[in-house]
């Protein structure tokens, strides 16, 4: 009869040290059932499922086994474990298992214990626990660090909608990020990422930037934030802002376009997605004179936007149909990854207003970046803590992964 046994050993880390384990159950045809491995600053924990054929022969491996760990100055532990509670596990592997991201600039254990409290209430075990951010510092100032740590938790909640719910109040309580997916294959799959443009891939609203320069600044920036916020429809504030926005010269365009600075981790972003293979978009309800300026300093490979209109040198403060609004970016996200030839579950949308919830809401990954409360709260996940490069820590990438 078979006899189960999990091995446990802890100590400094040593090159050797597994295959030295292993080849000692190897001489007795030991199977292997379950195997892991964690190093942190340089201490090892690794443990071995086993199953052996016999009682003498599990004394004889087990003594082995131990005299080996010592000359390796390690410590070891073993459980038995029954075949009730292995069939046990075995029967668990079928459950669901969902992603816990936890970004902020720096990890506390506060902020660990509240994460693993909520998923403990809501009957999920944690499995994994992995750090993707790289090695932090000590001394960094608070808008400098970068932190992440990734759960890999198992089941499912009886109320997903109370779990997230519990999740935001304790991001917007504890300034971290909290993001909660389903961990299947498309996770590891997406192949396009389409973004807004202002306020997401760019720190600034343009029109607002245009309005200033047109002496309009606070009528605009007013109609804009009630736009954002979910309070005006996006179509009739937009033909307001730019009937305001009529003479103002097209060298004003220039003049802007130079002073807007990227988002942070814009461009590591970007650069990482085009390493990988990703498909990217703007599908903004800002202008083409500068969305087509960033996909040329990007290398952004569809741009979707409004035409400012021009004659004469100056902005007519007439519109061009089709406005990309809301729905617009929706039918442009579908239209875009039927073009690639992938499911929408395969797609990543990211932006801050309200005009973005609905491509926000039919993306495989929507990601609400720096947003408006309604945006935040209605979006699949959000990052506000974070650089627009956090989102790779949403697929999965560390660090060490190279960005």
């Amino acid at each position: 009869m078979k006899q189960i046994v999990l091995i446990n050993i802890t100590g400094p880390d040593r090159p050797g040290l597994t295959a030295a384990i292993t080849g000692i159950l190897a001489r007795s045809d030991v199977s292997i059932l379950d195997i892991g491995q964690a190093v942190i600053h340089d201490t090892l924990s690794f443990g071995i499922l086993v199953a052996i054929d016999a009682e003498h022969e599990k004394a004889q491996v087990l003594d082995d086994v131990r005299a080996r760990a010592s000359q390796l100055d390690q410590q070891v532990r073993f459980t038995p474990v029954s075949a009730d509670d292995y069939d046990q596990w075995v029967t668990g592997q079928g459950k669901s298992r969902h992603i816990v991201t936890l970004l902020a600039r720096r990890i506390t254990a506060d902020h660990i214990a509240r994460v693993s409290s909520i998923t403990a209430r809501h009957g999920l075990n944690i499995d994994h626990i992995d750090r993707l951010s790289g090695r932090m510092a000590l001394g960094l100032d608070g808008d400098q660090g970068k932190g992440c740590i990734e759960f890999s938790v198992r089941g499912e909640p009886e109320d997903p909608e109370a779990l997230r719910a519990e999740f935001l109040t304790i991001a917007q309580e504890l300034n971290v990020d909290i993001a909660f997916q389903q961990d299947n294959i498309f996770r590891r799959n997406r192949r396009l990422v389409v973004f807004d443009m202002d306020s997401t891939l760019i720190d600034a609203e343009v029109i607002d930037e245009l309005a200033k320069a047109a002496g309009v600044g606070e009528q605009v920036s007013a109609i804009t934030e009630r736009a954002m916020r979910g309070e005006l429809d996006f179509q009739a504030s937009f033909r307001e802002r730019m009937a305001l926005l009529k003479d103002l010269p097209e060298t004003t365009l220039e003049a802007i376009d130079a002073q807007l600075r990227l988002t942070e981790g814009a461009e590591t972003l970007i650069s990482q997605l085009r390493r990988l293979g990703y498909k990217t978009a703007i599908l903004s309800g800002g202008f083409t004179f500068f969305a087509e300026r960033l996909q040329k300093k990007l290398g952004i490979d569809y741009v979707y936007a409004n035409q400012l209109l021009i004659e004469d040198g100056r902005v007519t403060g007439a519109v061009q149909e089709p406005i990309v609004d809301g729905q617009r970016k929706a039918d442009l996200l579908r239209e875009l990854a039927h073009r690639e030839g992938i499911s929408l579950e395969q797609t990543i949308a990211v932006g801050d207003g309200a005009n973005d919830l609905p491509m926000l809401s039919i993306a495989g990954l929507g990601v609400a970046f720096r947003a408006k409360p309604l945006v935040k709260k209605s979006a699949k996940q959000a990052i506000s803590t974070l650089g627009l490069d956090g989102i790779l820590y949403l697929l999965g990438f560390r660090d060490r992964d190279g960005f």
